[in-house]
């Protein structure tokens, strides 16, 4: 006979396995590590990615969809459209008399889904294989749960209310279960998150040497070190040197493993495209800039300090301290 007492250890003792312990990390991040290694999704990934970059969108839409315009991803915002939409009909299913605006936020969730999907999707095809697969697997638990929904909203304009819920339910199940896995994405993984963030805080105040001016090349990209920190450098022609960070915001790429072409930098992983005077992301993906650096020579030696504040459009001329 089962009891409220063996239903709550059997309870406990899933949820002992699911979540981690000190000693070991618990069956949900197994499973979230082997999906991370799941190389048979390669296969679908692979030609996904492709057709994705090869939509009919120009830079700018892009660069909106990706939420340059906004500083950060803008998936996660046009994600709380349907998400808060269903989650709210789930509600009303349980208030008697409240069939009509139950449906109507259903429908109110599909209209939205449709937009929220194709920030993802661009988000997705400028990512690493690994974050690759598991945004795979995020899409297509979103994608079934538009599926339940639609079916659910059909089945409550026949008149076949109960259908409809039990599909709401599922496709409340497919959400939830999609949008843990897109936090997977997002923070484990920190797809969209902006890889730069802490460089300010690791460089200590004031003026580091890179060297003697001499030893910097002319008009290409050089790497530097600043207390153990990667900078990119770019010395002119007229003896103007850039300094910004070199690790790529986006997704960590190495800009001085990239092309330099009218004052600007393109990172060689995604092609995100900063301007070199100050950082700024001219293009995306990436929608973060990357930190920049004051420079001046002193006696043919190398020195810069962190800028602070937000990126300006002119160009700082070398100041010579000789």
């Amino acid at each position: 006979m089962i009891t409220a007492e063996t239903t709550t250890a059997q309870v406990r003792s899933a949820l002992r396995r699911a979540l981690p312990k000190n000693e070991r990390p618990g069956l949900v991040l197994r499973a979230m590590d082997r999906l991370e290694r799941a190389s048979v999704l390669d296969a679908v990934a692979g030609p996904l990615r492709r057709g994705v970059q090869a939509l009919p969108l120009s830079r700018a839409a892009r660069d909106a969809l990706h939420g340059k315009w906004l500083g950060h991803p803008v998936h996660p915002v046009m994600v709380q459209v349907p998400v808060g939409a269903w989650l709210s009909s789930a509600v009303l299913d349980l208030v008697p008399g409240a069939k009509v605006p139950s449906r109507v936020l259903i429908a109110v969730g599909l209209a939205g889904a449709g937009p929220a999907a194709l920030t993802g999707w661009v988000d997705w095809a400028d990512t690493h294989k690994e974050q690759l697969r598991v945004g795979l697997v995020h899409a297509v638990l979103n994608q079934a749960g538009v599926v339940f929904y639609a079916g659910s909203l059909g089945a409550r304009l026949i008149g076949r209310e109960k259908t409809g819920r039990l599909l709401a339910l599922a496709g409340l199940t497919a959400i939830g279960a999609g949008g843990a896995i897109g936090g997977h994405l997002a923070f484990r993984q920190a797809s969209g998150a902006n890889h730069t963030e802490s460089f300010p805080h690791l460089v200590s105040p004031g003026w580091h040497s890179l060297g003697e001016l001499a030893t910097v090349p002319l008009g290409r990209p050089e790497r530097r070190m600043i207390e153990d920190l990667a900078v990119l450098v770019v010395r002119d022609a007229d003896d103007t040197l850039s300094v910004i960070a070199d690790h790529c915001s986006h997704l960590g790429g190495p800009l001085s493993e990239g092309t330099i072409s009218d004052g600007c930098v393109t990172c060689p992983w995604h092609g995100s495209v900063f301007r070199l005077s100050d950082g700024w992301n001219v293009e995306g993906p990436a929608t973060a800039p990357q930190p920049a650096f004051d420079v001046r020579v002193t006696d043919g030696e190398v020195e810069v300090r962190l800028r602070r504040g937000t990126p300006r459009r002119s160009r700082l001329a070398l100041a010579r301290n000789r």
